[in-house]
């Protein structure tokens, strides 16, 4: 009587790989959606913007904004930096549609520090000094963390 050996290795590393799959999906769409609902809703632009993408070959998950407003809501700008390497002093913002400009009903909803308007009355230029971090990517993962971490441990624990 002879022993036979069975090799299920291919079998269970594609069982893990399934289950750490479907751990990133899920763990991005969480992040992404947190991310969403902590951003300012001025226009809804930078909220709507956070995107996640999930590499399955690499098994590594990505969420981010390619809107050049998520980076200033993150981080801050001016004397608010985050990292106190903003521009101090204030700056004037030509209000307009164009780029570098702060569109008019975005410009109306916000108190100035100082204002400038054009011969016709029309509000033209809004002065800042910088924008505070909202830090909406940073608080989604680190309120996350935890609860993802639990969540992968399920989701690999129950590997049957």
């Amino acid at each position: 009587m002879g022993v036979e050996f069975i090799d299920n290795s291919i079998k269970c590393r594609k069982m893990i790989g399934d289950a750490g799959i479907a751990w990133l999906y899920e763990a991005c769409g969480e992040v992404e959606a947190q991310a969403k609902r902590n951003s300012k809703r001025a226009s809804g632009d930078t909220a709507g913007s956070f995107r996640y993408k999930v590499d399955e070959t690499s098994m590594e998950g990505y969420v981010g904004s390619d809107h050049e407003n998520a980076i200033w809501e993150e981080f801050g700008t001016g004397e608010y930096a985050l990292n106190g390497d903003g521009r101090n002093g204030g700056w004037w913002i030509e209000v307009g549609s164009g780029r570098n400009q702060i569109p008019l009903a975005v410009a109306k909803k916000y108190r100035w520090v100082k204002v400038r308007k054009d011969k016709n009355g029309n509000l033209a230029y809004v002065f800042t000094k910088g924008k505070k971090p909202r830090r909406s990517f940073f608080k989604a993962y680190t309120s996350l963390k935890g609860k993802l971490q639990r969540r992968a441990e399920e989701i690999l624990g129950g590997i049957e």
